[in-house]
């Protein structure tokens, strides 16, 4: 079971990452520099304040060290691939949302080996960061993530005929894989999952609430409007809860590291969907 799913994980998470590019274009990427306000504030939220509050609640919250380390990969991470969709059912600004996807998907590449090796050092203890390379991480962010998104832009740039006929089937196998690594890493945390999981369950819930507080508020202040609002509301609320669990397997074992990843997962859903509710109640 551990070697499938040290290797499973990976797979799973770089096929889901290539669907995800099935449905980008270069297009999508070039709208960052034609509507750079909505998209700023869309990554300063992602980017910086999620970490931050992340890092607050870790921090002052009574976790177990390896606990607080997952809290962190699940806010280090970008966006999950199921907030476009859920954007569209909202009636937020879809274009907004497909686009802070893949920049941050792309720009973990970077901010996600800093911020776990930060937060390693901050919360596993040790006098350096001599035992946790972060170009050794980087390298494994690029090869699971940026890499297949990157092919299945290609793909659609090159195949775009298949590209459609292909997506459907991709998303749908993506969402299988999703629940299948789930599962996984659950299991690979069976022992200590049960005493552990109300601690983890409830700072990922606080975790997930406030997060989409502050960047509905921040949004509101800043974006242009009410579907760049909702937009970016749900794309700091839908974590990629995969790539945490994949890059807490790859780089500290599982364990307890990937069961904060796992409670945000399911956690996610529900306050995305009371979200979509409330504002399909209100008419907005």
């Amino acid at each position: 079971m551990g070697q499938l799913i040290d290797v499973g994980l990976p797979v799973a998470l770089a096929f889901i990452m290539f669907s995800l590019g099935l449905g980008l274009t270069i297009d999508d990427f070039f709208r960052v520099a034609r509507q750079p306000r909505d998209v700023l504030v869309g990554l300063f939220s992602q980017v910086v304040l999620l970490p931050i509050v992340g890092f607050a609640l870790a921090s002052t919250w009574p976790l177990a060290p390896e606990l607080a380390l997952g809290v962190m990969l699940i806010a280090a991470v970008p966006g999950g691939v199921t907030s476009n969709v859920l954007t569209a059912f909202a009636g937020g600004d879809v274009a907004l949302s497909i686009s802070l996807t893949a920049v941050t998907s792309v720009v973990s590449v970077v901010t996600v080996p800093l911020i776990v090796a930060l937060s390693h050092h901050r919360f596993m203890g040790g006098d350096s960061l001599g035992d946790f390379s972060v170009a050794s991480t980087a390298l494994q962010v690029f090869a699971i993530v940026t890499l297949p998104v990157m092919l299945g832009v290609l793909t659609h740039r090159l195949a775009e005929p298949a590209a459609r006929r292909l997506r459907p089937k991709a998303r749908t196998l993506s969402m299988v894989l999703f629940v299948l690594v789930l599962v996984g890493a659950v299991v690979g945390a069976r022992d200590t999952i049960v005493p552990y999981f109300a601690q983890a369950g409830l700072v990922t819930l606080v975790l997930n609430v406030v997060m989409m507080v502050v960047a509905w508020t921040v949004a509101r202040g800043l974006a242009s409007g009410p579907k760049q609002r909702i937009a970016v509301t749900i794309e700091c609320g839908l974590q990629n809860g995969t790539m945490a669990i994949a890059v807490g397997v790859l780089l500290f074992g599982g364990g307890l590291t990937v069961v904060p990843a796992a409670t945000y997962s399911l956690t996610m859903f529900a306050t995305a969907l009371l979200y979509l509710g409330g504002l399909r109640c209100r008419g907005s």
